[in-house]
């Protein structure tokens, strides 16, 4: 493991300098706010169960004089989630600390914090996209023969499907703080997707971005904007299938990333339904734990050189209700007009 030296993170040529090192852009954790969040006690198992007991069949047919009816018998669906252990370190010296004029040790706290968010939204991310119900453009039927990006009518396909196997609408999203409390946002179903795409929705039809929301609909950090009832939010992080359309080439769409005459990359936009997946950390601010040891004299380390930053956290992420959300997957334009 390579250690953070004083060559590695440089002096500055003026010397004494009085700057702060350049703020790094962090992304925004957006999926912790859709799911159905239910921390696991600490002391207890990694394997969190959840339970739902489906509909009755509605009983439409009159019954008889004195005769009673069969009754039903209660169906019920487990959804098992496993806790997952994850963690990081950074290694630094004694010579950052006593050399650097930069407070060097803040910023290696704050990049963990950063690491730990954007590990949380990419494991997440991770189980949602692997969903069952999944809907593709135009004529395509699997990921490699998509050839297509948004549109309004698959769109509405998708919001038909969710509706006709009952999924809500979401008013009710966590809110943005370190404490596990809802804020109210106006019903919608919620999207999200790679920032590549943001040209592509601003071209479907019946687009509605965020400045012209009516005045009572605030918008959320990172949304984009609207598309009837869907609503949208971008994220770099929810990346795309690289090169995934293997039936189609040429310039059109997007290929590893940027334009090129390869396959197509393809994107998945998740769409979210009330309560379709659950986060399962651990007991108590999410469990994140980060740790600062300081460079220390002991037998291992007699002149007290070596200091470590490190962090380690359990987390959790499950599709609940797999007809309540959709993956929809689309290219994107390589040169939007």
């Amino acid at each position: 493991m390579a250690q953070n030296t004083v060559s590695s993170i440089g002096y500055r040529t003026n010397g004494f300098a009085v700057a702060k090192l350049l703020k790094r852009g962090q992304a925004q954790m957006v999926l912790e706010r859709f799911g159905q969040t239910d921390p696991q006690g600490q002391n207890k198992t990694l394997t969190r169960k959840f339970r739902r007991l489906e509909a009755l069949p509605l009983a439409i047919a009159p019954i008889a004089e004195g005769i009673a009816p069969a009754g039903q018998q209660l169906i019920v669906t487990d959804v098992q989630c496993q806790l997952e252990q994850y963690a990081d370190m950074i290694p630094f010296t004694d010579v950052i600390q006593d050399t650097i004029e930069d407070d060097t040790l803040s910023e290696m706290v704050s990049l963990a914090a950063q690491q730990v968010s954007e590990t949380k939204e990419v494991i997440r991310y991770a189980v949602l996209k692997a969903g069952s119900n999944v809907y593709f453009p135009g004529s395509a039927t699997t990921r490699a023969t998509v050839n297509g990006t948004i549109s309004r009518g698959d769109l509405r396909r998708i919001y038909r499907g969710l509706k006709r196997n009952r999924a809500k609408e979401i008013g009710q999203v966590i809110s943005a703080t370190a404490n596990v409390a809802t804020e109210p946002v106006g019903r919608a179903f919620f999207a999200v997707c790679h920032t590549d795409l943001v040209a592509d929705w601003q071209n479907v039809s019946g687009w509605t971005p965020v400045e012209k929301y009516a005045s009572n609909t605030k918008a959320m950090e990172g949304e984009i904007g609207k598309v009837e009832n869907i609503r949208v939010i971008a994220s770099e992080l929810f990346s795309p299938f690289l090169a995934a359309a293997t039936s189609s080439s040429g310039s059109t769409y997007l290929t590893n990333g940027s334009s090129g005459t390869g396959y197509p990359d393809v994107y998945p936009i998740l769409i979210f339904g009330q309560d379709s997946y659950a986060i399962v950390p651990l007991q108590g601010k999410n469990a994140v734990k980060i740790n600062v040891i300081n460079p220390t004299p002991s037998i291992a380390d007699p002149c007290g050189q070596k200091g470590v930053v490190s962090w380690k956290m359990y987390d959790g992420c499950i599709i609940l209700n797999e007809l309540w959300m959709a993956r929809y997957e689309v290219a994107a334009t390589a040169t939007p007009a």
